[in-house]
Parts: C-alpha cells; structure tokens; sequence
C-alpha cells in the first residue's frame, strides 16, 4: 500500500503548490493556450492520484478485484505492491476517496444538465426570434441578425445543431467590418475549442471542493484565459488594433470603462453554466484591450515545448509511479 499512500501525497503536494507557482506565472497573458494546457495537467495528475489510490485501496479490500486488476499478470507483479489483507484504515481511505469522487461526479453532471438545459431554452428562443427560412441554406454556421439597439454579439452552441452567431443591428451598425469579423472569429474560438466544457468542468472541481486552492485557482483563471485565447486567434486574422476596438465598443455602454452601465441587461454570451466562472466580466475588458493594444511577444517555441513537455511530465508522473512496482518486479530476476 506503499504506493497509493505516495500517490496521496504527491496529489496533496501538487494541489498546494501547483496554484502558487502558476499564480506567480506573468507568462500565461503571452501564452493563454500553454496556461490552459498546464492548469488542466495539474488538475487532472490531482484526480489521477487520487483515483489510482482508490483503485489500490479497493484492491487491498476486496480479493475479486484484486484478482480481476492482476489478471494475467505474474505473482511477483501482485506481490510488489504489498497489498495484504485489508486494514480498517485502507477502507476508511477507500470509502472517503469513493465518496468524494460521488459527489464530484453529482457537481459535473448537475452544471451538464444545468448548461443542457439553458442551451436548449435559449435555441427555442433564437429560433422563435429568427426561425430558419425555406430558402436558406444553413452548414456549419448560421448568422443571426437581432434587432437590438444595444451592439451585442454571441454564439450559441447547441449539440446536433448548426453553431449559431448573433449580431444585434447595434452591433452592426457600430462595428466596422473588420472588427465584426475580428467579433464573429473570436466566437468561433470559443466553439471549436469547446471552452464551455472547460467551464463546467473548473466550476463544478470550485463548487463541489471550494477550500481545494487547485480547483479555485483553476476556476478563476479559466475564464480570462479562454477570452484571452479567443482575442489572440481573432487578433492573428483582423489585427489587434481592430480586435481591441471591437471589445471597446461593445462593452463601452455595460461600465467596463467606468462610464454608466446599460440601461438594458444584454443577453449573456454563450451558454456558460450557472456556477461557473462567468467569462469576459467587465472588470477583466479593460485589461484584455490593454494586453491587445500592448501587444507583448510570445514566448520562444523552445519555452513553449518546454512549459507544454512540463505539463505532459505533470501528467504522466502518477502514472509511472502507479506502475513502477509491477515494471520493477517484472524486470526483476
């Protein structure tokens, strides 16, 4: 059992340190995407641990899964990893690791269902706004035109169904065509890269484990780096300057700049899930039009691969240890 106690204790390490260091990280605005990719390894090497703990306890408890987890394998495999007969603290530490994996599994579902539900609302309405005509031809995407006096735009995606766009005619006549394209491109980021799953997943680890400084650490960054993820990939094709003007606009009227906020509370944009972190708040415009009219340089490809090889090193070390036991009895004499 001496591995599912040293995994416990790397997972436990790794959700207390983890957080201080990337909170410390000034490279995560130049590298929105390899921040991501890193927060999402160290959360993930957390859940791995624990759920390999589980799996080693549960083993140590219960000879039919012992048996059916060494199928085939050598005695002397079984045998590394001291698993014994059961102690009452191996299933005090099975049933408690069980539990929480419970109701972490309760939190995801419910922000799921909540989100399901809210997309389908929201589409019946759009569709009831803007029923799809006989003569048009939808693909991939479909471009909604709401009229609106507010400038709004926002995508929603519904599974099975085209990826809809919506543009108030505030938004139309405000913006000019590059920063509507610039608007339109950034929601399509958010689409294709599924940045609501991301969302979810960060609001549902915050809810369910809210004294977890990984969990809260990664819900409150998720959201501003998905936005600011989405303004790069909108930056490369429009320009930054035009990407930029487009957030000003938009935003101008809601107190993002310290003016008065709207008169009318606009529809949210896309169909982030109660309970997760809400994305783009107005607090955080003012410092993403400052990041794009900046325009600070990315990082080196050799501190990319290097930061993207750390967070694969992050995510692979539970698993090593998970196995070396067996890989060292099986290479034994």
């Amino acid at each position: 059992m001496g591995t599912a106690v040293a995994l416990l204790v790397i997972g436990t390490a790794l959700a207390v340190l983890a957080p201080r260091m990337l909170s410390h990280a000034h490279w995560q605005e130049q590298e929105p995407v390899v921040a991501l990719w890193v927060w999402q390894c160290a959360v993930t090497a957390v859940l791995v641990c624990y759920a390999i703990a589980l799996v080693l306890s549960g083993a140590a408890l219960w000879p039919a899964m012992r048996a059916g987890l060494f199928q085939g394998a050598p005695n002397r495999v079984e045998a590394s990893y001291n698993l014994g007969a059961g102690r009452p603290w191996q299933a005090v530490l099975a049933v408690t690791i069980g539990a929480a994996g419970m109701y972490l599994m309760g939190h995801l579902l419910r922000e799921v269902a909540i989100a399901r539900i809210s997309r389908r609302m929201r589409y019946r309405a759009l569709m009831s706004a803007a029923p799809v005509l006989p003569c048009e031809t939808v693909g991939r995407e479909r471009i909604v035109v709401l009229e609106s006096e507010h400038p709004e735009a926002w995508a929603l995606l519904v599974p099975r169904r085209p990826l809809q766009l919506v543009v108030s005619t505030g938004a139309m006549r405000t913006l000019t065509e590059a920063q509507l394209g610039a608007v339109l491109e950034h929601e399509r980021n958010h689409a294709r890269a599924r940045h609501h799953w991301l969302l979810q997943s960060a609001g549902a680890l915050a809810s369910a484990f809210p004294r977890v400084s990984l969990f809260t650490g990664y819900a409150e960054r998720v959201g501003r780096l998905v936005e600011m993820a989405a303004d790069d990939v909108a930056a490369r094709r429009f320009g930054r300057l035009a990407t930029a003007e487009a957030l000003v606009d938009l935003n101008e009227g809601r107190g993002a700049f310290g003016g008065p906020g709207p008169r009318v509370r606009p529809m949210p944009p896309v169909e982030w899930a109660p309970g997760a972190p809400v994305p783009a708040p107005v607090g955080q415009v003012a410092e993403r039009v400052d990041r794009l009219l900046v325009g600070r340089p990315r990082l080196q490809p050799l501190q990319r691969l290097h930061l993207t090889t750390t967070g694969v090193f992050i995510l692979v070390v539970p698993v090593l240890l998970a196995f070396a036991p067996g890989v060292a009895a099986t290479l034994a004499r």
